[in-house]
């Protein structure tokens, strides 16, 4: 007990500091990852990396859900149930990382197969998506920080509800995004192996442009 409350007293006094350390863990998590520095993941068979990519999406759908009943019970003044939604989107949110994690790390990904404009669109909502899921880590984390450490009256004088509410509007159209191009990708449209991309390039002999490249690269990192 003596040591728990020393740990949120010293989170207490340095919630920046807490948020910026997170924030860099997992990050580094993701990048080191996706970039194979860190290579300690199991390979995966394409039955298993589809059901990790299903279950990504239903951890995510769940996430939007306890981030809109919390900002329901919250606009209803219920302090209780909006922060309990909120650590249930948050927990969703670390478990979703876990998985992800693993899911890039041992398995191949995918490139969507759809009409130019729909290809398009989609990478547009893609881009957006992985912006607004790297910028809104430190803000969700600040308020979450903020949120463990004070009472509802210290939390009413603080930035808390500011940072709330960007963080909120940021995760909620980063999860819509990032659920509505699993659909497109996975059962909407067909789809193929990234790395055929960048195997017809060297076959080829033929230098990939840049926007080629980018395309990978944000697929590469959602799917």
């Amino acid at each position: 007990m003596a040591v728990s409350k020393k740990l949120k007293t010293s989170v207490r006094a340095r919630p920046v500091a807490v948020t910026i350390a997170v924030t860099v863990v997992g990050y580094g998590l993701v990048i080191g990852t996706f970039l194979g520095v860190i290579d300690f993941y199991p390979d995966l068979s394409k039955g298993t990396v589809d059901v990790l990519t299903h279950l990504i999406a239903v951890i995510n759908t769940g996430a939007l859900a306890a981030l809109l009943a919390g900002v329901y019970f919250i606009s209803n003044r219920d302090v209780h149930k909006h922060a309990i939604s909120m650590l249930i989107a948050f927990s969703l949110i670390l478990l979703f990382l876990v998985v992800y994690v693993f899911r890039v790390g041992g398995g191949e990904t995918k490139a969507i197969v759809a009409p130019d404009l729909v290809t398009t669109v989609y990478r547009v909502m893609l881009a957006i998506h992985i912006l607004l899921s790297i910028v809104s880590v430190p803000v969700v984390v600040y308020a979450v920080v903020l949120g463990l450490t004070r009472t509802p009256a210290e939390l009413a004088e603080s930035l808390k509800s500011t940072v709330g509410r960007v963080a909120a509007s940021a995760w909620i159209l980063s999860l819509t995004l990032g659920i509505v191009t699993y659909f497109l990708l996975n059962h909407v449209y067909d789809s193929k192996p990234l790395e055929s991309v960048l195997i017809v390039g060297l076959v080829s002999l033929r230098p990939l442009s840049p926007l080629t490249v980018f395309r990978s690269l944000l697929a590469r990192l959602h799917q």
